[in-house]
């Protein structure tokens, strides 16, 4: 076998063990743990204590982290809308990292998943929700943390999913989307 042979078997067999061990799966708060679309869990957060909360972290369970999100699509990127109540004592936690601010439940604003928020970059900006043939357009005013959770800045929630986009019920009643439906629904969304 020629050395050019030998790297390409190599590098082939590179690239087929990193898809095989982003298709191992097990419970992570719900989710498997899988390359999404070239975003791969960075490492695992243990709380020592929990919390009371329903959705609030457990003491000793593992919650995924995540230092990236899916590649942004020009027009359509594929995310999970969340429900966030960004207002003082609601549960977003801290004030809003983009202005140090709470904002109003009526307010048409977001937070996104750390690889989106991309350090900041988006503060400030809008981006276009589309879900139920409507389309909306949101304020970034905060950063839905994929590395840190289960503290009171985090409001005892364990560290956000790779592809969220946290929004507030202004958002949610202007797509139209009420009753059951609201707390998680498959949206896209696009930099306005």
């Amino acid at each position: 076998m020629s050395i050019a042979t030998s790297r390409l078997v190599l590098a082939l067999a590179g690239v087929l063990l990193v898809a095989m061990a982003g298709r191992c799966s097990g419970d992570d708060h719900g989710h498997r743990r899988e390359l999404a679309d070239g975003c791969q869990q960075s490492g695992t957060l243990r709380p020592d204590k929990g919390h009371s909360c329903d959705e609030c972290c457990k003491a000793g369970k593992s919650y995924p982290t995540y230092r990236c999100s899916p590649p942004v699509v020009s027009g359509s990127t594929k995310a999970i809308m969340t429900l966030n109540d960004f207002d003082a004592g609601g549960d977003g936690g801290d004030p809003s990292k983009c202005d140090e601010k709470f904002h109003k439940n009526t307010e048409r604003v977001v937070a996104l998943s750390t690889g989106w928020y991309a350090g900041g970059k988006r503060c400030g900006k809008n981006v276009r929700i589309n879900a139920k043939g409507k389309s909306v357009l949101a304020k970034v005013v905060d950063e839905c943390d994929s590395l840190h959770g289960c503290d009171s800045e985090h409001a005892f929630q364990p560290p956000c999913r790779p592809n969220v986009v946290d929004a507030s019920q202004a958002v949610w009643d202007a797509l139209g989307i009420t009753g059951d439906e609201v707390g998680e629904y498959g949206i896209t969304w696009s930099d306005a």
